[in-house]
């Protein structure tokens, strides 16, 4: 599985920006899809998940109520809409895939996933 995300960028506290992924290599629907995020000096963490079709979106707390994550099979492509950003949201961002149909505890550790995308870079200023 390939993956290649895009829409990263500089934007204000309180902007929105939407990250997009998309997927070749194997069929999109069957793939368990995760967001995650590195900011400087620190580990990679756990934004977003949706499991294969129609098993439900997941978020952590950080971000609960401001990012929505959503999948299009049609193009094969995952979103990250992300609205209320603040500069703590400041990282390199990250799309990540399994075909393991993980279960919902599995979901939040980055080893889990097989395949991952190149990252794209969000900075929010202040």
């Amino acid at each position: 599985v390939q993956l290649q995300a895009s829409g990263g960028g500089l934007v204000q506290a309180g902007d929105s920006l939407r990250l997009s992924c998309v997927a070749s290599g194997r069929t999109f629907s069957n793939l368990v899809m995760g967001w995650f995020r590195q900011a400087p000096g620190k580990e990679r963490v756990f934004v977003a998940a949706s499991r294969w079709s129609g098993r439900g979106t997941y978020y952590a707390d950080s971000v609960k109520g401001r990012f929505t994550m959503a999948r299009d099979n049609a193009k094969d492509t995952v979103y990250l809409q992300m609205n209320s950003l603040k500069p703590e949201d400041t990282a390199v961002y990250y799309c990540a895939a399994t075909g393991t149909q993980l279960i919902l505890s599995s979901l939040y550790a980055p080893g889990n996933y097989d395949y991952w995308g190149q990252g794209t870079q969000v900075t929010v200023s202040s």
